[in-house]
């Protein structure tokens, strides 16, 4: 579906969403939500939708690449090249589903949304790798439409090759996540249905979170009143982790929106960093650009190791195999 076909405002794609989620949740909290939810998904359904979309380890390759560089398409290229490349992740006829953040109404140099040279370049990689669609969306905070136009994704993306989608509420599937916070909750449908996913979010001050990053990004495949997760954050975060599981990650730390995230909007809060750091490891790529840009530890960042207590990655990045490069 291209972005043209969607009518709907933000407003009526939200009331749709809560409508579908249960009318009564948004003012209950996420307690209610969690243990009152009348609907429960079809056992088919959440053993179908939870799958892993990772690829084997190879202990002779890096599992983090941080590239330094002056143009965000080639530190793109040299980050897939240090993993082991891109027909490390995408194999032909893929479905691939890449997954920036594009929540945002704000022009790339705010550096609210990733930055869609990146998005691009990841685009053309996985065509050339034989992909058989490649799917770019999100699910918007601010109005879908004019995030997607005004990020510069969609143009982007649509010139690399693409398919562009913006979030309809038709195309929400409810789905039991089965994590330990997360339960029944709509998913975005092209999230159940991809052979791998990329995520490919941006580096950002965080009100709540301290930074936004990698896991932080999966808010975006959900529907429904998912301000409610803010209560228990980082439960969630973990529960997101463990149930998309990603093929590769790529962090956009070429602008990072270092104060006032997520949404930004003053360039005095953006700093300039030329860098990309990719990775197999999500939860050692979160904690590397927490503290590389923020100085955070991860005892600020407590869903870290609740992703690391399940077998997600490691939070100790220090002791990953890493490939640093200034080009």
């Amino acid at each position: 579906m291209q972005s043209d076909s969607i009518r709907l405002s933000r407003r009526d794609a939200l009331v749709k969403l809560l409508r579908v989620a249960g009318a009564g949740a948004g003012a209950a909290g996420l307690g209610f939500w969690l243990s009152k939810h009348s609907w429960r998904p079809e056992p088919t359904l959440a053993m179908a939708a939870k799958r892993g979309h990772t690829i084997a380890a190879d202990p002779t390759l890096p599992e983090i690449a941080v590239i330094t560089g002056d143009d965000p398409a080639q530190l793109t290229r040299q980050a897939v090249e240090e993993l082991g490349g891109i027909r490390r992740f995408i194999a032909r006829g893929d479905v691939v589903l890449v997954k920036p953040n594009i929540g945002w109404d704000r022009t790339p140099e705010q550096a609210a949304n990733t930055n869609p040279d990146v998005v691009a370049e990841v685009i053309r990689q996985c065509s050339n790798a034989g992909a058989k669609r490649v799917i770019v969306t999100d699910v918007s905070c601010n109005d879908p439409r004019r995030c997607f136009q005004r990020s510069g994704i969609a143009e982007a993306a649509r010139l690399a090759g693409a398919e562009v989608v913006l979030p309809d509420p038709a195309m929400f599937k409810d789905v039991d996540l089965q994590g330990e916070t997360l339960r029944a909750w709509p998913v975005l449908d092209l999230f159940l249905n991809a052979d791998k996913i990329i995520n490919v979010p941006i580096a950002k001050h965080h009100s709540l979170t301290g930074t936004t990053l990698g896991m932080k990004n999966w808010y975006g495949m959900l529907g429904g009143p998912r301000h409610q997760l803010h209560q228990k954050i980082h439960e969630s975060l973990a529960d997101l982790a463990d149930f998309v599981r990603p093929t590769l990650t790529i962090v956009d730390c070429y602008r990072i929106l270092a104060r006032n995230g997520p949404t930004g909007g003053s360039l005095q809060d953006v700093i300039l960093k030329k860098t990309l750091v990719a990775g197999t490891d999500p939860v050692a790529l979160d904690a590397y650009v927490a503290k590389a840009y923020w100085n955070l530890e991860v005892s600020s960042l407590p869903y870290l190791k609740m992703a690391a207590n399940r077998g997600l990655g490691t939070y100790e990045f220090e002791k990953v195999r890493m490939q640093i490069k200034t080009l």
